[in-house]
């Protein structure tokens, strides 16, 4: 029996799922950032910041410990590559996160009220989008058990499929904010606009990521 356990060592997927569901929690905390900073509660910006941090380095720790006890030799039941750029793309995930907090913490900066509910509604579908991600990955762990096959396996793939269409959705979202944030030129600082530009971008590359990471299942079970 240690034989085999030698050859094919422990599984990572379960040890993924794990990772995923630490990288959603650093995610699940960018709508309160938006909201305090909207109320201009800026002590409550200061405060989430540092959970997302905290979170982040935990998701980082799940990382590491994932990669050291890999498999360095035999079987692995997924391609060691692909595994490999998922946990990239969700660690971005998470960096991303902790990178929008970062950008409102430091600096009190005004969001325009014309612009609350456009953000508002941006975070939501960026949630949309890593919340499929997250749901897919929890599919993917019960797939490893039936040889990444079967009505199982369309499942997962049809998952993947609507995560590319809310990114799409995402998207979309981001560039008609952006219209309206340059449209308050004159009403809106140079330095507001370029925060406001910041957290647009850190709002979008999460779910960039939630997509290539999505991409990367999809690799690992075509594979």
């Amino acid at each position: 029996m240690a034989i085999i356990q030698d050859l094919f060592g422990k599984s990572p997927i379960g040890y993924l799922m794990e990772h995923a569901r630490k990288v959603h929690e650093c995610v699940e905390l960018v709508k309160p950032l938006l909201e305090a900073v909207i109320a201009e509660d800026y002590g409550r910006v200061h405060l989430l910041q540092d959970k997302v941090s905290k979170i982040e380095y935990e998701a980082d720790l799940l990382k590491h410990n994932i990669r050291d006890h890999l498999p360095r030799r035999f079987f692995l039941p997924v391609n060691r590559e692909e595994l490999d750029g998922f946990l990239q793309c969700q660690e971005k995930m998470a960096d991303y996160a902790e990178d929008f907090s970062v950008i409102l913490m430091i600096r009190k900066t005004r969001l325009h009220p014309e612009l609350h509910a456009d953000f508002l509604a941006f975070v939501g579908q960026v949630f949309q989008v890593t919340g499929s991600l997250l749901t897919a990955t929890v599919e993917f762990r019960n797939l490893a058990e039936v040889s990444f096959s079967g009505a199982e396996a369309r499942l997962v793939l049809g998952i993947i499929k609507e995560l590319g269409q809310e990114e799409w959705r995402a998207d979309r979202i981001a560039r008609d904010l952006s219209i309206k944030m340059y449209k308050l030129e004159g009403e809106v600082g140079p330095i507001d606009l370029m925060f406001y530009e910041k957290m647009l971008l850190k709002l979008s590359a999460i779910a960039n990521e939630a997509e290539n990471a999505g991409d990367y299942l999809r690799a690992m079970i075509d594979n």
